[in-house]
């Protein structure tokens, strides 16, 4: 019997996410609500004044970390690096109201676009928890 420390590790499980989403045309449909939602909610005025008044590179870097993110292709990490988020955040204050107000934008945009509840719920709890771990405030 191999000692415990030279026992092979297994692989995580892969996230299914990407593939029970409906790969990069959901996605893209996702981010692309989620923004519209960032423009339209009253309570996302705060967090929409962190971006830039051109939204396209935001679209195209959430788009690529989700990816990689949910199981899909890791575009982020191919094309810019391995995600640092609290790093490329702490630029910004991000407090609890900051938080909520994100995912409001997420949860509503979960709620359009994602049909199937325990997917929607998995994300939903998912994306709270990165976003709460960005809070710096």
């Amino acid at each position: 019997m191999l000692p415990v420390d030279l026992l092979p590790i297994a692989a995580p499980p892969a996230n299914p996410h990407y593939h029970q989403l409906g790969g990069a045309a959901a996605l893209q449909r996702l981010v692309e609500r989620f923004y519209q939602l960032m423009d339209q909610l009253p309570q996302a005025h705060a967090i929409r004044a962190m971006h830039p008044a051109d939204l396209t590179p935001s679209r195209e870097r959430l788009f690529m970390f989700l990816s990689g993110w949910l199981g899909g292709p890791p575009l982020y990490a191919e094309r810019i690096g391995p995600p640092r988020l609290r790093r490329d955040h702490m630029a910004f204050a991000i407090d609890s109201a900051a938080r909520d107000a994100w995912m409001a934008c997420m949860t509503q945009a979960l709620a359009e676009q994602v049909e199937d509840e325990t997917l929607r719920a998995q994300l939903g709890a998912a994306l709270f928890k990165t976003a709460d771990f960005l809070c710096n405030q």
